[in-house]
């Protein structure tokens, strides 16, 4: 290992805030996502690929939905919000679903990060009901000491949502880590300087996450483990 690497490496292990994203960095949730969209936007006679819905994940739904369908009307908007809601809510309560699960590893890891007095946060596009919903399935909310959603502080990479973040919690942009795996995620941190971890497991491409200069980049969540708590 290069001495810059050792660098960088220490560098994040003296970071005390580690804020993630949620929907494909720490919940297996994008396959769900995909078919929620499809399935809302078909109901009411629109219709968009898999790479397309991909591309708007980090969003808020909403913003995600007129980027989608700029064909559509308010109504219509409103009108395919309400049927991914009910789609997706139903869905992802089911048991034994990989969308309803956190990937593997992650929660050891967020416990052995919680033995280290790191404090983790969570920045994400849900709202704040849907966010409520799936930490308290995954049996998670007790990991994390702060969370915004996109209806609290804005839609990412708006990057309010990190700033309310840290002020909530009395650190500094120096002291903090955000971890995604959008161009929405890793733009946000970018404009606070803050350093980021790209993952490649989730909604982009990984030649498309590289193009937004993430500080480090992953292709998985063994990956990003082993970058988060390796002594």
């Amino acid at each position: 290992m290069s001495e810059v690497a050792t660098n960088a490496e220490h560098d994040l292990k003296q970071k005390s805030l580690i804020i993630f994203d949620w929907d494909g960095t720490l919940m297996d949730s994008i396959g769900l996502i995909v078919k929620s969209m499809h399935v809302a936007g078909e109901a009411n006679g629109f219709y968009t690929t898999d790479e397309e819905v991909k591309s708007i994940i980090g969003l808020s739904l909403i913003r995600g939905i007129q980027i989608l369908y700029p064909q559509a009307t308010t109504e219509q908007h409103l009108a395919i919000q309400q049927s991914y809601a009910d789609y997706y809510i139903y869905n992802s309560t089911l048991p034994n679903q990989p969308h309803s699960q956190l990937f593997d590893g992650i929660e050891a890891m967020l416990q052995q990060l919680k033995a280290q007095n790191k404090q983790l946060a969570v920045a994400t596009g849900k709202k704040r009901a849907g966010l409520d919903r799936v930490m308290d399935y995954s049996q998670s909310r007790h990991y994390f000491v702060s969370s915004r959603c996109a209806d609290e502080s804005g839609s990412k990479p708006n990057p309010q949502m990190l700033q309310d973040i840290l002020q909530e919690t009395g650190y500094q942009v120096s002291d903090a880590v955000f971890i995604g795996d959008s161009i929405h995620d890793i733009q946000m941190a970018n404009q606070l300087n803050m350093t980021s971890i790209a993952v490649n497991y989730g909604a982009a491409n990984p030649q498309v996450l590289a193009a937004e200069n993430p500080t480090y980049q992953v292709d998985s969540p063994s990956q990003l483990i082993e970058l988060l708590t390796a002594d």
